[in-house]
């Protein structure tokens, strides 16, 4: 099954089991829209029973986890759900599951390396490009028009401008 981490178990939550989320989405209450999530690595689905934001944590509650004790055994659990649950990225959109990995190329042809993962940042989202073979990594801002040139998935690369000594 093909999938996508929307964010992983962060902490527990109060006396009743609950589990404090960390989520990819935006906003990040949408990760409460998918269901079933598949957590953990052996990809368990389950139907959340409740989530709310509190504060700037988000609290879930999972189907018979009612201690402290039993939420703990979801620490660091990633949460995915199906890639066929999810929209269509728009127009110059891209889920990250789908950079992460892809080849980066300056304008001029010159191979950065690979997207090793994505950061969220207060102004836009920005790549890590781990190059080949020394593992220098680069901060690339993900923006689209501007940084990013020309974003091809199906052939796994991806066009920026950027001096190749930054």
């Amino acid at each position: 099954m093909d999938t996508v981490a929307l964010g992983y178990v962060s902490g527990v939550y109060g006396v009743k089991g609950q589990v404090k989320i960390f989520s990819f989405t935006d906003p990040r209450e949408a990760i409460f829209e998918y269901q079933p999530w598949l957590l953990g690595s052996e990809m368990k689905a389950v139907e959340v029973t409740g989530g709310r934001r509190q504060g700037k944590t988000l609290i879930a509650s999972l189907p018979g986890v009612e201690t402290p004790e039993q939420a703990r055994e979801f620490l660091q659990a990633e949460i995915a759900v199906a890639r066929a649950q999810l929209p269509e990225a728009g127009d110059d959109s891209y889920y990250w599951a789908d950079l992460v990995g892809l080849e980066v190329l300056t304008t001029a042809g010159v191979p950065l390396g690979r997207i090793a993962r994505m950061v969220a940042t207060g102004a836009n989202d920005v790549m890590v490009v781990r190059g080949e073979p020394d593992g220098r990594e680069r901060l690339v801002p993900f923006v689209v028009g501007h940084f990013v040139t020309r974003v091809d998935l199906a052939a796994g690369v991806l066009e920026v401008e950027w001096d190749p000594e930054d």
